[in-house]
């Protein structure tokens, strides 16, 4: 394609050159581009859209250098933490730093804090620069949310493609190991909040249930790296996965279905967590806090049968109903039905079927009973005590188990979004190849969270401007 670009075609340009004359140029750029398109039978509207971005980045790259600069000149000079008024100015202290339409430099003053005892350029705060590798938050805000969804070399790769903006693999992860950290700041303090501020008093129109649900995942970390022959002389395995904790909260009037009945949750909240049980118990009940938590008429926890939920939810939810996923019931039936009847699947469905129906209509206590019924029937050996074993997870969890009325009061039954939500956890942290650090595993969960619960703006502020309703 026939490059038509300001520079190529047009006059040289000048920094002091008018912005109208600028815009003039590219205007005459774009009119060439779009008669180059119709003349080229092998081009098509995608050429035209690359080719266009290209005729006038040079015209945005200046009007930002430029309302950079003014904002510069006209913040005034006080400590942007303390807000006293600095000493010693000195101007003209010029920066270089990328935008997503080029490199631009800066001159600003720099004066010291006799309050905070440190030099400070007030310009960088007012910019939204301070303490950045050299990127306007723009780029900063690509790469955290790029990296939070894909590899560092890709996501380098896709940063380019797409915008043009080259990154290097590390400086990528550092800007966006950096942004996670903001992150975790800003969590903890939203949460201090969240656990300090009364409820809203607003009014509701009807009651309605808040829905909690948990899991956790495994994720792999390079800790002790290059000490395992060592661990291991000394007798000891080295410990590669660890827990990640999540969880989810929504209202249960939230939850309805799509025009092909497929279920859907409109509105809810995600945690996710390295930092252990106690941190997501905080975490996922400011979330829940958030989501009205503080004016739900009734809690219902669901989750499979791990012991650490249970007690999580009897710690921070007292109040709550409890059901334990009715698919996981089904799976512990099924051990039952395997250590009866072997692997013959044609009649492990036949002894299930009835079974199941029977749990999700009727009563637990009825499915229990046979069940002890069976056990005083079986010799002893290794079925009987695998029936023995599954008979006290249903009797640990009976009160868990009201699977008919929560069907009758419109309710889940299964944990199928916390599974879900697991599941895209893992899909992008369980790849091929990768291993993590624990605070570069929660600084990315951070952000994830962040952008998943709607409060990316909160981290870059930017990105809530709507330029058509200015």
């Amino acid at each position: 394609m026939t490059t038509c670009s300001i520079a190529s075609n047009c006059l040289p340009v000048k920094d002091a050159e008018p912005l109208a004359v600028l815009a003039v140029r590219a205007a005459c750029a774009l009119e060439k581009s779009i008669q180059h398109l119709v003349c080229a039978s092998d081009e098509n509207l995608g050429h035209l859209e690359r080719q266009a971005a290209q005729d006038v980045q040079e015209l945005l790259r200046q009007s930002i250098e430029r309302g950079a600069q003014a904002k510069a000149d006209a913040t005034p000079p006080l400590c942007p933490v303390c807000g006293h008024k600095l000493s010693r100015l000195s101007q003209g202290h010029a920066r270089t730093f990328e935008t997503r339409f080029g490199s631009i430099t800066v001159k600003r003053t720099r004066g010291y804090c006799k309050r905070c005892h440190k030099w400070r350029v007030p310009a960088d705060a007012a910019l939204g620069l301070e303490e950045t590798a050299g990127y306007s938050p723009a780029v900063q805000d690509m790469a955290a949310l790029l990296v939070s969804k894909m590899p560092v070399e890709d996501a380098s790769a896709v940063l380019e493609h797409l915008t043009g903006v080259k990154v290097p693999r590390a400086t990528l992860d550092r800007e966006a190991r950096r942004q996670g950290e903001r992150a975790r700041a800003l969590r903890k303090q939203l949460d201090q909040q969240a656990a300090t501020v009364n409820p809203q008093l607003e009014l509701t129109l009807e009651p309605y249930q808040m829905i909690i649900q948990l899991d956790a995942w495994n994720i792999r970390e390079r800790d002790s790296w290059g000490q395992t022959h060592a661990l291991r002389r000394a007798g000891q395995e080295p410990q590669r996965w660890h827990w990640v904790y999540i969880g989810t909260c929504f209202r249960l009037d939230h939850r309805g279905q799509t025009a092909g009945g497929r279920p859907v949750i409109t509105e809810r909240g995600f945690v996710a967590t390295r930092e252990g049980v106690d941190a997501l118990r905080e975490q996922l009940h400011a979330e829940a806090l958030r989501r009205g938590l503080g004016q739900a008429a009734s809690v219902l926890v669901i989750a499979d049968g791990a012991v650490w939920i249970w007690r999580l939810a009897d710690d921070r939810w007292p109040q709550a109903h409890q059901r334990l996923d009715f698919y996981h019931a089904v799976q512990h039936l099924a051990a039952v039905g395997r250590a009866l009847l072997g692997e013959d699947k044609a009649k492990l469905k036949a002894w299930l079927k009835p079974l199941v129906r029977q749990l999700k209509n009727e009563s637990s206590v009825k499915v229990i009973g046979q069940l002890e019924e069976l056990l005083a029937q079986m010799p002893q050996g290794p079925a009987a005590q695998a029936v023995a074993k599954e008979l006290d997870y249903f009797q640990e969890h009976k009160n868990r188990m009201d699977y008919r009325t929560g069907r009758r009061a419109g309710e889940p039954i299964g944990s199928g979004p916390i599974e879900a939500t697991s599941r895209q956890g893992q899909c992008r942290f369980k790849r091929p190849g990768q291993f993590w650090s624990q605070a570069g595993d929660e600084a990315l969960m951070c952000l994830e969270t962040f952008w998943r619960n709607g409060r990316w703006h909160l981290l870059f502020p930017h990105t809530a401007f709507n330029p058509a309703r200015n």
